[in-house]
């Protein structure tokens, strides 16, 4: 009998398992249906329509491949949400709530508790991850246990801040003493790619500097917060953490009309950026901690190391199946070099494994939009419309939520994806004659978040390197494009970021500088002593956190 040799879109369909043959250690135990959420401290109950929640990882069945369901949570109206506002503002009271002047001290005692009761949850969180976004199961214990390492590091920045701030100073007869203060009302937005680790990049920053917050999860990736409700309720007191579902579009506009926002902090796109925050009645008083789209540029050139350049490409382009606002979207490459690259990108690109995420090893995962796909489909098929080739074998083959990786080249600024954030498994090879082709790109982009330049020409990186710095907000040279390490900053120009985060820059872009002050003379001097001595004010204070 001769074998039939399978076809690549065959064996894509084969990753696929029927239900009974998931792996134990990573199923769930069953379909999560959330019917509570987080409002002035209660649990409340749900009883309205819900949304349910289908996995990117389908399912063999004898009616072909589903999308596995794995629960649903509230889709709550804008009266849940009002509700939720006032919880929040009542918390503040106008920065005299029992939080907002709470001393740091307990504040973080209080972060420090959430953080051990997180812990408890990390096996239906990270098993949560993987199966709402479609993350390799290695990668989700990665995002938990960086969202953990992020907020004992948030602990201890805001422990140096304080201990800095415990002095006196004095000028010009003037003695003070300057602290950061909360903001006032939070709305904090994640976005669906690290669902926990980004959202906690702004959340607990938030909360640690004593705002309040109404919290709204991705529409990818809500069921795992769930288990850590009950976290927030134990550990902070009420109205101080709210949560909020249902459609962004129908809840949202209310808050940013009613003027109680004071923190509008989003991952997510620069056009819901804009239309929300032209929504707030008094933007001069709205604070925007951005994080947006992005179109991050690699630029290759003959003095790179050929290998090195593939291999960060590699990683810079695909690392969650390329679905990070960080992710190198556009690859300048010269064109002496060009052909040589592509061939080795594609080389390369074909020894990744595709697969579930259960699967030890796998690189490229399913998808976790449904309507991904079909745009990837999109930009490809117009590439190769305007004189594109697809150069690796078997690139842009779909089966369902599975998409292998394409790499397009010679791409040219007549293609959708020369413009377009694909945010997904594509690689886009574009030839130049002359360096100032890419430094024109990044000048005419919207966007400005990052670049990668591959060279080990002193002058010819020193010249790419002060042009570059004053278009986009990091220059890495002979790596990737990436967020870390946490405690540098992260942020970008035009359309790409507004505000800066990292450990330290988290902390003060949600909070304000804030000073007590008086004139230098024997009275003064009596009062304040009396009142630091006695510990009769957490905001004038020599109290000294170890």
């Amino acid at each position: 009998m001769v074998e039939t040799k399978l076809s690549f879109e065959e064996l894509l369909h084969e990753k696929f398992v029927t239900a009974d043959a998931i792996p134990e250690k990573f199923a769930l135990p069953g379909e999560i249906n959330q019917r509570e959420y987080l409002s002035n401290g209660e649990m409340k109950q749900w009883n309205g329509t819900v949304h349910p929640v289908y996995s990117p990882i389908c399912v063999n069945t004898p009616e072909g491949l589903q999308r596995k369901l794995i629960g649903s949570y509230p889709i709550c109206t804008e009266a849940e949400a009002a509700e939720a506002l006032d919880a929040a503002v009542k918390a503040y009271d106008n920065g005299r709530g029992e939080w907002p002047t709470m001393n740091v001290a307990q504040r973080i005692a209080c972060v420090a508790k959430f953080t051990a009761k997180m812990l408890e949850q990390k096996d239906i969180v990270v098993k949560l991850i993987m199966w709402e976004i479609g993350k390799s199961y290695a990668d989700s214990v990665k995002e938990f246990d960086r969202t953990v390492e992020y907020i004992n590091a948030t602990i201890d920045a805001l422990k140096g801040i304080d201990r800095e701030a415990s002095r006196f100073e004095g000028e010009q007869g003037i003695v003070a003493q300057v602290r950061r203060s909360p903001l006032g009302v939070v709305l904090c937005m994640g976005p669906f790619n690290y669902p926990l680790n980004e959202t906690f990049t702004t959340l607990i920053p938030a909360i640690i500097m004593g705002n309040t917050l109404l919290f709204k999860p991705p529409k990818h990736g809500t069921l795992l917060h769930y288990p850590l409700l009950q976290a927030f309720q134990e550990c902070f007191p009420k109205g101080v953490v709210n949560t909020i579902y249902g459609r962004g579009n129908t809840i949202v506009p209310g808050l940013m009309q009613s003027g109680k926002i004071d923190v509008l902090t989003l991952i997510g796109s620069s056009r819901v950026a804009n239309e929300l925050k032209k929504l707030h009645p008094k933007v001069n008083r709205l604070r925007a901690i951005l994080g947006l789209d992005a179109k991050n540029a690699a630029i290759i050139t003959p003095k790179a190391d050929l290998k090195q350049a593939v291999q960060e490409t590699v990683l810079g382009s695909l690392s969650f199946n390329g679905q990070r606002c960080t992710a190198l979207k556009i690859i300048f490459v010269h064109r002496s070099i060009a052909h040589a690259f592509s061939k080795q990108l594609s080389e390369e690109v074909n020894k990744l494994k595709i697969g579930m995420p259960w699967e030890p090893g796998v690189a490229l995962t399913p998808l976790p939009e449904p309507g991904k796909p079909a745009y990837l489909k999109d930009i490809i098929d117009d590439a190769v419309a305007h004189g594109a080739k697809v150069v690796n074998e078997n690139g842009g083959v779909t089966v369902e939520s599975l998409v292998f990786p394409a790499v397009l080249y010679p791409v040219n600024d007549q293609m959708k994806v020369y413009r377009e954030e694909q945010f997904g498994p594509v690689i886009p090879v574009v030839p130049y004659d002359d360096l100032e082709t890419p430094i024109q790109y990044l000048i005419d982009s919207t966007h400005g978040q990052q670049v990668s330049i591959f060279s080990y020409d002193k002058n010819e990186v020193a010249s790419l390197i002060d042009p570059l710095m004053n278009q986009v907000s990091r220059v890495n040279i002979n790596c990737q494009c990436q967020r870390g390490p946490d405690v540098f900053p992260f942020t970008g120009r035009k359309d790409s970021a507004e505000g800066t985060l990292s450990v330290v820059d988290a902390l003060r872009s949600f909070s304000i500088r804030s000073l007590v002050a008086t004139k230098l003379n024997d009275a003064n001097t009596q009062l304040f002593n009396d009142i630091v001595s006695e510990n009769l004010c957490n905001s004038l204070s020599r109290k000294y956190i170890f």
